[in-house]
């Protein structure tokens, strides 16, 4: 298979075959814990980290692992970097850890990360595997915080409360309230706002789809219609 253009594999991961919005992948922890900000930066990083690293581990290998086991190996390499992300978090980020609990070592799990390293890491170089793995968690990173952001200042009526759980001391003061004296909207916090909050979030995508292709159906026309016939005449000899 021929590497891909950079250009095809960025838009790719953040908009056009984006996990979240478009595969539907990994929507369990998305849904689970984006009640805040924070949260959804701490596990989009994890994900994003894990995606990179899987990708280049399996391009690095793809021609030495026989078809029989190519899968089993895939989900060893996921799993150890799991594990490391795993690690890192219980040391430098222990609180945020412990929030997210299980949706850490989940990422095992992650059909997009299983399904990037099978349908382009063993089949490309390592500089465009580890740009797809980058481009695919940022894209799913880029949903999270917005999902994230969007239920705490609807359920809570703040931004960017908890940030010194991800970046220590200096971020205690980075918390902005919104709106004062504001009643918890429980609804937004909880799964079901979770849902809701995500259905918007591709109905608003699939909205700007639809209308980028008709705009490109206008231009199209227009091309067409401003061509013009030209009539030869003579011999060929």
């Amino acid at each position: 298979m021929a590497n891909s253009s950079y250009k095809e594999i960025t838009l790719n991961g953040l908009w056009k075959n984006n996990p979240a919005l478009v595969q539907l992948l990994g929507l369990c922890p998305l849904l689970a814990v984006t009640g805040t900000t924070v949260n959804a930066i701490g596990l989009g990083l994890a994900t994003t980290l894990v995606l990179l690293g899987s990708n280049i581990s399996v391009s690095l290998i793809r021609n030495f692992v026989p078809e029989t086991v190519r899968l089993p190996a895939f989900v060893m390499i996921i799993a150890s970097l799991v594990t490391c992300a795993e690690l890192l978090m219980q040391a430098y980020t222990y609180e945020l850890y412990e929030i997210l609990g299980i949706f850490i070592p989940l990422i095992v799990t992650n059909c997009a990360i299983l399904g990037r390293a099978d349908a382009f890491a063993s089949k490309n170089s390592v500089v465009p595997s580890a740009l797809d793995g980058l481009m695919m968690g940022l894209g799913f990173s880029i949903v999270l915080i917005i999902l994230g952001t969007v239920r705490e200042l609807i359920g809570q009526g703040t931004l960017f409360s908890g940030m010194d759980l991800l970046f220590g001391e200096i971020a205690k003061d980075w918390q902005i309230n919104v709106f004062t004296d504001y009643p918890d909207f429980l609804f937004a916090i909880l799964p079901p706002g979770a849902f809701v909050g995500m259905g918007i979030i591709i109905a608003i995508k699939n909205i700007i789809d639809d209308r980028l292709k008709e705009r490109e159906q206008r231009n199209s026309v227009k091309v067409v219609s401003g061509s013009k016939r030209v009539r030869t005449t003579g011999t060929i000899s």
